[in-house]
């Protein structure tokens, strides 16, 4: 039953399958892989088999996905291929129907659903368990490593301390080494009152020129071991002023119990709990029935190909591809927009769920009995042969201009694109922009799935959820386009190597360097437009982007103005703590100045006042009944007290406590570049941020590096061997971009330089592109 023809078409498909599925799996898994999972596991120490396994875990989510377009891209790869070479031509001469391919696609099919649905009914809910229970025991061990130098840390609530590190000193064991240890005590006065001693209401402050710290992850505690420290006290008469001395001081800092971090319930339900859930739970039934429904698109998907496919064109492969990548995009639009009506109770959930599976199989159905029809007649034929139309249009519109070009009688510049540049270039931006739709589409369907109990829970309109879809668009194009230059010069070349015009050029003396110029540019052209794209267009949107996922999952909207930060490190060695700012009036209520000397580490003088107004025109800020003491002589301290005084050396402006706080990925470098200058004044880790203001400049070139890297495995394919040489090049894709990750969170937990963590991964593979690229055989 399965002969040499259904086992021949199956090799075809079958290999097509495992690259579509690779190269979607790798785009989809970089969307997946956040910072946070890299950063958890490096502050934790975890093990390398312990990071293996963890990236492990993130497939079968992944896998549920990028199977049905794995199985959609190798039928269309497959018969597309047999169908250019004429051998679907001569099977039907031969009397054998087009429809007698459906076998080994439906075998195909049918392995492919066994596959993704293990993944999503058994897999995805495992390793879902299974990477918080790692995450869990990563995030106990990291306690002292999440306090970061020069940042003011209120975590520790339940000892109700603040905290100020101006320098951590790395260790091998998770004990720490501070110097110049800030700490503010918060208790109520009340609480902190001994003997009678009646007390301001302003903090306790403790200096300390070092620190040992040993953290207790079980209690989820810190103790200090302090070294050369120094209290300060205010009692309810500002003479009332204790101030102590002491060469070593122990101290405990609580923080509150960590939260147990846990995924979705139904998310990690077995499938077994799904069906016990009572009949109003209507998440817990959709859940149940997606995963169920969700692996029959690989069989219907690879079926609904199989017209588009088995072409008697030979140009009738590109519009296919890009016909069905619409109705990937469909099926999966209609499974979320049903999903939502089912949500809703308007329609029952099975009909929801399942309904686009069977117009699926309905289209599919049909499209298989007009397969044999002459002519290539039938809806979907159609729009096959409207999209070659356009796109052999676009092609020879691009072409023919280059023809003109080349026909004027005007002397050749070298540096303007040729005939066989253009040629070249036009293939490859055809390419370019299919795939990136593609993968861009993709995108935000995976995401648009995880979003969906969101969508449901917290009753998100459709508009506003479009509207995130619009403004995470220009993020989504940032990280695929590398990866569709990698993609694009494959196919590009694959196609000139295949229909032996790379032979052609190579006989009429043209190398296989000349070839690749237009492309090679085309690299770095596309490197500089992300390079813009992020510099003017991609932080507005992501704040935009950002807002509306907070809105999505019901999170406090953040707010980027923060006048109720209380503590603030100023231009010069000092700190504010205010108990309220308004930053209409300018006015700063019940505000403290610390006055710090470096070395040794000590208070030198104490700035207290009922409240501080900013005067334009004296361009100071006037402290208004308050007092200060002079701390640099020691015990022989002077006091004031005032009614109002101007402190010429507070140059801090309102300006500096209304910074507004945004994260990298909603700046461009120059904002990051003064970012950066501030919070370093202002005591805040910048460390993160140096790492992403060079990556800025490093991540753009990722596109130019594809193309590097894509041209010398395009021309070892020849005719055949697409397939592994594909799989390769992605797969090194693939590890530079995890390469880039890993030493992007090595910098950002300060054990690399910010240049070194992000310049590193780009050089490494610009050599080894540069090298595999001169040694071609030309």
């Amino acid at each position: 039953m399965f002969g040499i023809l259904n086992r021949a078409v199956f090799r075809e498909i079958g290999a097509g399958a495992v690259l579509g599925t690779t190269l979607f799996t790798i785009v989809l898994f970089m969307q997946r892989l956040g910072s946070k999972l890299f950063e958890s596991l490096l502050r934790g120490s975890a093990s390398p088999e312990t990071v293996a396994w963890l990236l492990a875990l993130l497939l079968p989510p992944v896998l549920t996905f990028s199977l049905p377009l794995g199985t959609l891209v190798g039928v269309l790869l497959g018969l597309g291929r047999m169908s250019s070479d004429g051998e679907i031509i001569a099977m039907r001469a031969a009397g054998v129907p087009g429809r007698r391919v459906l076998l080994p696609v439906a075998v195909l099919g049918l392995v492919t659903t066994a596959a993704a649905a293990a993944c999503s009914i058994y897999l995805t809910p495992a390793a879902i368990r299974e990477q918080f229970r790692i995450l869990r025991q990563s995030v106990a061990q990291q306690l002292t490593a999440e306090i970061q130098p020069r940042v003011f840390e209120e975590q520790f609530t339940s000892s109700n301390v603040i905290l100020y590190v101006q320098d951590v000193k790395p260790t091998a064991s998770t004990t720490a080494e501070w110097r110049n240890v800030f700490l503010a005590d918060l208790t109520p006065p009340e609480q902190r009152s001994q003997k009678g001693r009646l007390l301001a209401d302003a903090p306790r402050v403790t200096l300390a020129a070092e620190a040992l710290a040993v953290p207790n992850a079980a209690a989820n505690s810190i103790q200090l071991s302090l070294r050369g420290v120094s209290s300060h006290e205010v009692g309810a008469d500002p003479k009332d002023y204790d101030s102590t001395e002491a060469p070593v001081q122990d101290q405990l800092l609580e923080a509150q119990p960590r939260s147990e971090t846990s995924a979705k319930p139904h998310e990690v339900m077995s499938v077994e709990e799904l069906a016990a859930q009572p009949a109003q739970a209507v998440e817990a039934r959709i859940e149940l029935h997606r995963r169920f429904a969700l692996p029959m698109a690989c069989l219907l998907l690879a079926i609904t190909g199989i017209p588009l496919g088995v072409s008697s064109k030979k140009a009738g492969k590109s519009g296919a591809f890009v016909v069905t990548v619409a109705l990937a995009f469909v099926y999966y639009m209609a499974f979320i927009s049903l999903s939502k009506l089912a949500q809703q109770g308007r329609i029952p959930v099975p009909v929801g769920v399942w309904l686009p599976n069977l117009a699926f199989a309905l289209l599919g159905s049909g499209l298989l009995l007009s397969l044999e029809r002459s002519g290539d007649r039938g809806t979907l034929a159609g729009l096959r042969l409207r999209a070659d139309a356009l796109l052999a249009w676009l092609s020879s519109a691009v072409r023919g201009r280059g023809e003109r070009l080349g026909r004027k009688a005007l002397p050749r510049i070298p540096l303007l694109p040729g005939i066989i540049d253009t040629y070249v270039l036009s293939a490859f931006l055809f390419y370019f922009a299919v795939l990136l739709a593609a993968f861009v589409m993709m995108a935000h369907v995976f995401i648009l799935f995880e979003l969906l109990s969101d969508i449901f829970k917290n009753g998100i309109p459709a508009w506003k959820v479009a509207r995130y879809h619009v403004f995470l668009t220009p993020m989504l194009i940032y990280k695929s386009a590398p990866m569709s230059v990698l993609a694009a010069v494959l196919i590009a070349f694959g196609v000139l190597s295949k229909n032996n015009e790379v032979t052609a050029l190579k006989a009429c003396g043209v190398s296989l360097y000349r070839i690749a110029v237009p492309v090679l540019a085309a690299g770095v052209g596309i490197s500089g437009a992300l390079f813009a794209f992020d510099h003017y267009y991609i932080p507005e949107a992501n704040r935009i982007q950002d807002a509306l996922l907070n809105e999505i999952k019901n999170r406090p909207v953040q707010t980027y103005l923060r006048p109720d930060r209380k503590w603030i490190f100023g231009q010069g060695p000092r700190i504010f703590y205010y108990k309220y700012f308004d930053p209409e009036q300018k006015v700063m209520v019940g505000p403290n100045v610390y006055e710090l000397q470096p070395s040794p580490f000590a208070l030198t003088r104490h700035i207290s006042a009922e409240n501080a107004r900013w005067e334009p025109s004296l361009n100071a800020w006037v402290f208004q009944n308050g007092w200060w003491r002079d701390l640099s002589k020691g015990k022989s301290s002077e006091f004031q007290r005032f009614a109002a005084k101007v402190f010429d050396e507070l140059t801090e402006a309102p300006g500096w406590f209304l910074r507004e706080v945004r994260q990298e990925q909603q700046l461009n470098f120059v904002d990051l570049r003064a970012t950066i200058g501030e919070l370093q004044q202002a005591g805040f880790d910048t460390v993160r941020l140096r790492v992403q203001f060079h990556k800025k400049f490093s991540v753009p070139l990722f596109a130019a590096l594809m193309a590097l890297m894509a041209v010398p495995f395009a021309f070892l394919t020849g005719n055949r061997g697409a397939m592994a040489w594909g799989g390769v090049s992605f797969g090194i894709a693939a590890g530079y971009w995890t390469l880039s990750r890993v030493f992007e969170e090595v910098g950002n937990v300060n054990q690399l330089p910010a240049p070194v963590a992000a310049w590193a991964p780009a050089a490494v593979f610009a050599l080894a592109g540069l090298y595999l690229f001169l040694r071609m055989r030309s």
